[in-house]
C-alpha cells in the first residue's frame, strides 16, 4: 500500500482531518521562508493529540538545528525530512548526530538528478550500506529502517518544495528505477487528486507527498481535497 504524507500541517484541525482520511505521515515545516512555517511549541500542541502510529515529520531545509534532540523533544516529532543543499549528503556532520530511532528522509530536486544522471549515482553511494541492523529490514518495510526513502520534488535548491508544480515524470523514470534498487522513492511536487493516479502509474513510487494540492489557502487544508487525494491513492493501490 502506498505511503501517504500530508505536508504543511499548521493546526490540529487539519492534522486530525488528514489522520481520519488515512494519512500515514504528517509534515511540519520548520523553514522561515515558507508560508507553512510553524513553531516547535505549536507542533507539540498538535502532535500530542495524534495517534502513535502516524509519523510526525519535521521538514528542514539545508541542515538541522544544532540542538536537534531538544527540538525533537519539544515538537513531539518521530522523524525528519531534510531538503539537501547542493553537494550536501546524509553523511554531513550534523546528519551523523541524528538520534537513534528517528526516521530520516532525504529530499532532492528531481530535475537536478534527471539533468545530471551522475548525481544519482553519487547520491546513492553516499547512503549507508545495507549491513548490520539494516540488513534484516527489507526495502519497503517501516518502523526500523532509518534513511529509508528519498523524496523527489519539483523544487530547486533555491526554492525547496511548495512550488505546486509537477516535475517531468516520464523523464524521471530511469532515475527513479535506478534509485528504487537501493532506497524507497517518494514523489512530491504539484500532486492533486486528479493527477496522483498518473504519477503512481508512471513512476510506481513507494510513497507520495502532498501539500499545496490539498489546500484551501497556504497553510490551511481543504477537507474535500484531502479526502479525495487519499481516496485516489487507495483506489490506485486496489487497481495496481
Amino acid at each position: 500500500m502506498t505511503w501517504v504524507k500530508i505536508c504543511g500541517i499548521t493546526n490540529l484541525e487539519d492534522a486530525n482531518l488528514a489522520v481520519e482520511a488515512g494519512a500515514d505521515a504528517l509534515g511540519f515545516v520548520f523553514y522561515h521562508k515558507s508560508a507553512r512555517n510553524v513553531a516547535a511549541e505549536t507542533v507539540r500542541e498538535i502532535t500530542r493529540h495524534l495517534p502513535a502510529q502516524v509519523e510526525k515529520l519535521g521538514v528542514f531545509v539545508g541542515s538541522c538545528p544544532e540542538n536537534l534532540l531538544d527540538w525533537i523533544n519539544r515538537s513531539g516529532l518521530t522523524g525528519l525530512q531534510l531538503h539537501l543543499a547542493a553537494g550536501l549528503d546524509w553523511t554531513s556532520e550534523q546528519a551523523r548526530h541524528i538520534p537513534p530511532g528517528i526516521e530520516t528522509y532525504l529530499s532532492m530536486p528531481a530535475g537536478w538528478l534527471v539533468e545530471h544522471p551522475e548525481n544519482t549515482r553519487r547520491l546513492l553511494e553516499s547512503l549507508p550500506p545495507r549491513s548490520g541492523n539494516l540488513a534484516a529490514v527489507p526495502l519497503g518495510a517501516r518502523g526500523s529502517n532509518p534513511r529509508r526513502a528519498i523524496f523527489l520534488d519539483s523544487g530547486t535548491f533555491e526554492q525547496p518544495g511548495g512550488t505546486g508544480k509537477v516535475f517531468d515524470w516520464g523523464k524521471a523514470v530511469p532515475v527513479v528505477e535506478q534509485m528504487k534498487r537501493t532506497v524507497n522513492v517518494v514523489v512530491a511536487g504539484g500532486l492533486t487528486a486528479t493527477n496522483v493516479t498518473e504519477a503512481l502509474s508512471i513512476l510506481k513510487p513507494w510513497g507520495v507527498d502532498v501539500s499545496s494540492g490539498v489546500e484551501a489557502t497556504p497553510g490551511k487544508k481543504d477537507p474535500l481535497k484531502v479526502r479525495r487525494f487519499i481516496s485516489a491513492v487507495r483506489q490506485a493501490d486496489k487497481n495496481a
